[in-house]
């Protein structure tokens, strides 16, 4: 294991727990990226000390998970979330309060985790417990159920994407009985919220190896908000050529599923899982943008962004270039870098300019538009003196 040294104000507050005679232990995600050499993102204690002890204990908590035992406490401008050992359920709303309960050994709140790499603890003198073979997974990349795998599911299914999202993103395999009972026990995901599934899936989506999201459809994890669909591996597999977006990934995603006839409608599916609407939109018409022939000239790749903006212009030309191995998306950075004008607030005389003009109404929104679109094509030109002797010549 490469050694990795907790933050100071994480040092404190274990320490701070230990000399008051509280068990203080770093847990969960943070123990097996240190394992595995990886700077965590989040640090997590588990402690004996119960949430009013914590309180007590430190100046300044939220309680904001105390449902779950957790109080983040804070250090200067830092945070770590403490949360008392417990049994039952780990993190899932849906589940009824008496499945839960404090409890006062470390092995008691480990045994509730889902798999055996996420559950070791390490203490503030560095010491490892691993009650359950998690070292061992890690050291042979495997990702294995705590206990029996169809149990686990079905008290969370959402465990079932976590291990999918572990394999992708730690290139780890699902160990052979785990990955069975996540296609036996696929049904119980139409248990999980929409808010839930939609975050996990996009973590996954947003991994190295977003392709395994083949398994999810395959399993039938998402049936409840899809038709059963076998998408190609060289389909999925363009999922990884595009940048870590979520908008290109969901959208990538979304038109293969539309493509295939799993969902009749991409705004409906995404509304399902409660994305959000801007993203929604913007995606529609990325979709539409790829069933269109890519733009073939500087004047239509200018129209293009300025009928549904660089966004989605942007993502639907990198969705089609890693779908179809073309370059469009170089072309357009091209035409962004130019400089050259395809909007109305890059024009060289704006509204109160044409207004002086006396333009109103329906003539100041042609005018508009005819200079824009003479702008596209003669992109030197705009300048104002020149588009103000435009606007001002009378009609033929």
């Amino acid at each position: 294991m490469d050694t990795i040294t907790p933050p100071k104000h994480v040092k404190q507050v274990l320490f701070t727990l230990q000399s008051r005679g509280y068990g203080a232990y770093l847990v969960g995600g943070c123990v097996r990226d240190m394992i595995l050499g990886v700077q965590p993102n989040n640090w997590e204690i588990s402690t004996s000390a119960l949430p009013g002890q914590l309180m007590e204990l430190f100046e300044n908590t939220h309680t904001s998970g105390l449902r779950h035992g957790t109080v983040t406490v804070f250090i200067g401008k830092h945070s770590v979330d403490v949360t008392t050992f417990s049994s039952g359920w780990d993190n899932d709303e849906s589940r009824p309060p008496e499945d839960f309960s404090f409890v006062l050994d470390l092995h008691t709140d480990l045994i509730r985790r889902d798999f055996t790499m996420n559950a070791m603890a390490i203490s503030g003198e560095g010491i490892i417990s691993d009650p359950f073979g998690g070292m061992q997974d890690i050291e042979n990349k495997c990702i294995r159920c705590l206990g029996d795998p169809d149990k686990r599911f079905e008290e969370d299914a959402l465990r079932m994407f976590r291990a999918l999202r572990f394999s992708a993103r730690l290139g780890f395999e699902i160990e052979e009985n785990t990955l069975a009972a996540i296609y036996r026990k696929a049904s119980h995901a139409a248990s999980i919220s929409a808010d839930r599934l939609r975050d996990e899936l996009e973590k996954l989506l947003l991994t190295r190896s977003p392709e395994t999201v083949e398994i999810v459809l395959e399993s039938g994890l998402l049936d409840v908000y899809l038709e059963p669909v076998q998408l190609s591996a060289q389909e999925l597999c363009s999922l990884k050529l595009l940048p870590y977006k979520a908008m290109d990934r969901w959208c990538m995603l979304s038109y293969l599923l539309l493509k295939h006839g799993a969902i009749s409608s991409a705004e409906n599916f995404l509304a399902m899982l409660r994305l959000d609407r801007r993203m929604i939109n913007c995606i529609n018409d990325c979709i539409a943008l790829m069933e269109e022939p890519a733009p073939m000239t500087a004047l239509e790749w200018k129209r293009q962004l300025n009928r549904c903006g660089v966004e989605a212009v942007g993502c639907a030309s990198r969705c089609r270039d890693a779908l179809l191995d073309m370059e469009s998306y170089r072309e357009l950075k091209s035409i962004l870098r130019s400089g050259e004008c395809f909007s109305l607030k890059q024009l060289a005389v704006d509204e109160g300019d044409l207004r002086a003009l006396g333009l109103e109404g329906a003539a100041l929104v042609e005018s508009q538009n005819f200079l824009l679109e003479y702008v596209m094509e003669f992109p030197e030109n705009n300048r104002r003196e020149l588009l103000m002797y435009l606007a001002a010549a009378p009609e033929d």
